[in-house]
This record gives C-alpha cells, structure tokens and sequence, in this order.
C-alpha cells in the first residue's frame, strides 16, 4: 500500500471537511427555520400529526418577541385566537395559577388591566399578560414534552446553503456545517432569510398606494395617528430656527417623499423593555458604552415644550414589571435606523442590533441621570430599573429585537389593506386576524415650514375579524413548491401591520406546518393541498377561519 506523507493526511482531511464531508447531517420530514413562536408552534404541530420535524433556530432562546419582552399581547379580539396559539395562552394562565409564580407580587395586587379585556381570563382560562421568562418556559415546554430536536445558534449560510433540484429545496446548510435534509421547510423567522435564499420573490418598504388601491400604505406625510407625532413647533437645527448650524442627530436631511407614494422605508424596530420598580429587583439603570448625550436633544426641546407623556406606554405586567413599547415623538422606536437590516450581513444586522440597544440603554440612562430633564420627570424614572430576573444571560437586557417588518413574500396571494378592512373577499381561510392596521413611524424629517415631524406611524380600527388566505404564506410554484412562509407572509406593508402579531403568527405557524404534513402525506407540492382536507384538520385542531 501507498504511504502518505502526514502532511498530505492534514490536507485531504481538511479538504474532506471542508467540502462537507464530516460535516454533521440531519434528516426529518420537516425542517423549520427560526426561533419564533411561529417555528415553535408549527413543530409542535408538525409533531402531533405523526411525523419527523427539526426546528433549525439561530436563537439561543425560543419564542421570539413573545419571550423577548412583548409581554403585553397585541390581540386584537381574542374570540378568534384558536388552536395551539389558545393553548400557549391557557398555559400561561396554568403558570400564573402557581403561588410561586408570583414571586414579587400578590395576585391581588395585580391590576388585571389588558388590552380590551382583562390580562387574566378565569372563564376562558387564558391570560394574555405575562413575563418573559414564564413565556420562555411555556416554549420549553413544548420542545420537551414533544422530544422536538431543536439545533440552536445555527445560522443559515445565505449565500451557499439551500440547495434546491426541480423546484425543491433539497437541503439547508447552516455556517457551521451542518446540513438539514427534509421534504418540506418552514421559513419562521422575522427576517425571510430562508424564503430569500430559496429563491422566492419579496419586497421590503411600503408599497405606492396606486399598486393595490389602498390608503394607508406609502408615504403617509401629514397623516398624525396615536400620538406619535410632534405636536408643538420644534425646530430640528443644533441652534433652534438656524438652517446653518445643521440638524440635530436623528433628524432626516432628506426628501419624504410623495404622499401616498412608495419608498425604501422600514417603520421603526425597538426593544420591548421589562422594566420593575420594585426594589429587591431592580437594577439601575447603567450608562452604556458609547453613551452620547447630544443624541437625546431633540428630546429636551420637545420636554421643554410641555409634553409630560414618557410613561405612558409602561404597561404593567405580574410582579411589578412593565412592558415598555414606545410613545411619543421621541422614545423607544429608532426612526430611520434600519432600513438596510432586511438585506443586510449578519455583521451588519448585529452592528445595527448594537446600534439600537445602545440608543434605547442610553435613553433611560438620559432620563433618570440628565440634568436637562424635567426633576419630576427625572424623580419617577429613577423609581424604575431593568428586571433582575429576566435575561440573566444578556444584561438584563431583551435577546430580541422588534422586527416589525423585514422582507414580506410575493406569493400566490396577497393580503392588502381591502382584504383585511373586509372590503374584499379572501379564499381559503387559514386562520384569521384581527388587529388594527397599525405601523410606527418610518422617518423623522424637517418639514417646508422649518419644524421637524415624524411620519409613518398609521392605526386605523378594523371592524370586524379578517381571515388569512392560504395563498399567503404560499410562494409562487415555479419559485419553490416545498416551502411555507407563515411569519414574512405574502401581504402589503400596510396589511401586514395588522397581520404582524404574535397570536397571528402562531396560528399561520400552526396551519403552515398542517399543510406541510398534508403535502408529504399525499406526496404533492404545497401549492397543491385540498383545501377542503386542510380545512377540516384545522378545524379540528380547533382553528378559528372565520367569525
């Protein structure tokens, strides 16, 4: 036999390995991408239906925004959160109705105060306000009572790692080598990545309200909705009514744009803060790295003016937490710092990922500490401090960011503002919707008089629950026929506000990973599932598709 040298042992070894030889190798009928609750939700589901699932999640914590701060549920009304969704809400009641739960609080303390109808259902056993970690767990739960394997940290190879043959997705590889070979996918995350790499047709912005006949969508100039808007004369230059002097940081320069035309903007991203005031728990706030307190004067002219509405968004949640959103026109909400996050690297996602804990920690920091902020202002924000208990691994500080809306899918039909105001009919319900057309603002900008306004923040009620069309969360057939996309679904960027919410993006979870089965079980395209036989399953698995 031949000898070889130990050098040219070294070289074929690492030439094996690079070429993904060695490298580790999973197989399942279903391969979902994503940590959110959608992912965990539609593996669940893909689990008691009888067949293989591996959730393949670049998070290390599961559930998204549900266990990531937003613990003050946007709903909407809740008589058509159905199914597994339901579920994850009556399990949350099942924990709050443990003495130990309640760890800094009485129950009969709480206030029991939610949105529309109270946090703690005792009739229909559901509680829709709740803590991160109590929610974390709930997912946990999940994983563990439904042995789902779940490889976390894993990041999709964007550039070389869907292979695809006649139209399929073969494979999925993650960038450290792994490889994930299924019959169907699920594309769960916020961002679309795997919809993207697959080779399925999206879009990012807002839409021309001439492309579907709406009115809501693009540029909404002069629109002034929920009271995040400036409402004295503040003006945006460093030295206040001189152009010359140069704007304030955080204050466009640019053109608007047209009303009611399309633009490349992203509304607002922020973290949802669980804050406490209660003292055994609380940390102060602490000054971040890179802490600039310029970037906060725009703030103290609009505080100068009168406005007194900082805690107004500090929502309660049990044991004397909150969760913080944003109010006003200068908060929680990063105006204009994300619009090239749906495209962008992982590096520079998490540079604007950096960018936006550092806005939002030095925020607080500014307002508890400044000697320019209001005594009163100042006194009450000191009362508060992030949560010693929640995100014990990052600071205290939320593991995810509020992706409100990245890449949403052009697929076999789109959801618009006429469908979700029921102006229009949608085929094949899939579960339904049912809160407000609701966007934050898209860019802070110097208006023709000289004063400086925000744009893009949009709530428009809608009257009645909406279902969700199949055809949404389908990619067009030609593109991928084994790929379902139940978070970046197919909708307008107004329609999609409403869509966006956590209840909603569990039940499409949970009808996505239905089709999934059904399509493996009758060995068709997605495109291709009976309706009929995907309706009857989901009805009785307790879906709601229609009032």
């Amino acid at each position: 036999m031949r000898k070889i040298s130990v050098l040219t042992a070294v070289l074929l070894i690492s030439y094996l390995f690079s070429n993904g030889k060695n490298a580790p190798a999973y197989e399942a009928d279903v391969i979902i991408y994503g940590g959110t609750s959608a992912a965990i939700i539609a593996a669940v589901q893909v689990h008691k239906m009888g067949k293989s699932v591996i959730v393949v999640s670049p998070d290390k914590h599961l559930g998204g925004l549900s266990s990531g701060g937003l613990g003050y549920t946007d709903t909407g009304n809740k008589s058509v959160i159905g199914g597994l969704a339901r579920d994850f809400y009556h399990r949350i009641w099942q924990r709050y109705q443990l003495a130990d739960t309640w760890n800094w609080q009485k129950p009969s303390e709480y206030g029991n105060k939610g949105q529309g109808t109270p946090a703690i259902d005792g009739a229909a056993r559901t509680m829709w306000i709740f803590e991160p970690h109590v929610a974390e767990q709930v997912f946990e739960d999940y994983v563990r009572e439904n042995n789902i394997r779940v490889y976390r940290d894993e990041w999709l190879d964007r550039k070389q790692g869907v292979k695809k043959k006649a139209g399929k997705v073969q494979t999925i590889t993650t960038l450290s080598g792994g490889t994930y070979t299924g019959k169907v996918f699920i594309d769960a995350t916020y961002e679309g990545d795997l919809m993207a790499a697959a080779g399925v047709s999206y879009t990012t912005g807002r839409e021309a309200n001439a492309t579907y006949g709406e009115t809501w969508n693009g540029v909404q100039t002069g629109v002034l909705h929920h009271g995040h808007y400036f409402k004295q004369n503040i003006s945006p230059y460093r030295i206040a009514g001189d152009p010359r002097s140069g704007l304030l940081p955080r204050v466009s320069g640019g053109d608007p744009g047209v009303k009611g035309g399309a633009d490349h903007r992203i509304q607002a991203y922020c973290f949802r803060l669980c804050l406490t005031d209660h003292a055994a728990n609380r940390i102060p706030f602490p000054q971040p790295e890179g802490y600039d307190a310029g970037q906060y004067e725009l703030l103290t002219r609009v505080l100068d003016s009168g406005w007194n509405e900082v805690f107004n968004k500090f929502d309660l949640i049990p044991n004397h937490k909150t969760d913080v959103n944003n109010h006003g026109p200068f908060s929680m909400d990063n105006i204009g710092m994300n619009y090239d996050y749906p495209e962008a690297s992982y590096a520079r996602r998490k540079e604007i990922i950096h960018e936006h804990e550092v806005y939002q920690q030095g925020l607080l920091y500014f307002l508890a500490n400044d000697p320019r902020v209001p005594a009163a202002v100042q006194a009450r924000m000191k009362t508060w401090g992030l949560s010693a208990d929640e995100f014990t691994d990052n600071g205290h500080w939320p593991h995810q960011l509020y992706i409100r809306e990245a890449r949403r899918m052009k697929g076999m039909f789109v959801m618009t503002e006429q469908t979700v105001l029921g102006k229009s009919r949608v085929p094949q319900s899939i579960g339904m919707g049912s809160y407000t057309l609701d966007a934050h603002n898209a860019q802070r900008y110097v208006k023709k008089d000289g004063f400086v306004q925000n744009e893009g923040d949009i709530g428009v009620d809608i009257k009645d629950p909406y279902p969700v069309a199949f055809g949404a969360i389908l990619p067009q057939q030609q593109e991928c026929s084994n790929l379902l996309v139940p978070v970046c679904l197919s909708a307008s960027h107004i329609a999609y506000g409403s869509i966006r919410m956590e209840p909603v993006f569990m039940i499409l979870g949970q009808s996505a990973a239905t089709a999934a089965v059904l399509a493996i079980n009758s060995r068709k395209a997605v495109q291709e599932v009976e309706y009929e036989q995907l309706k009857q399953q989901l009805l009785k698995d307790q879906q709601h598709l229609e009032q």
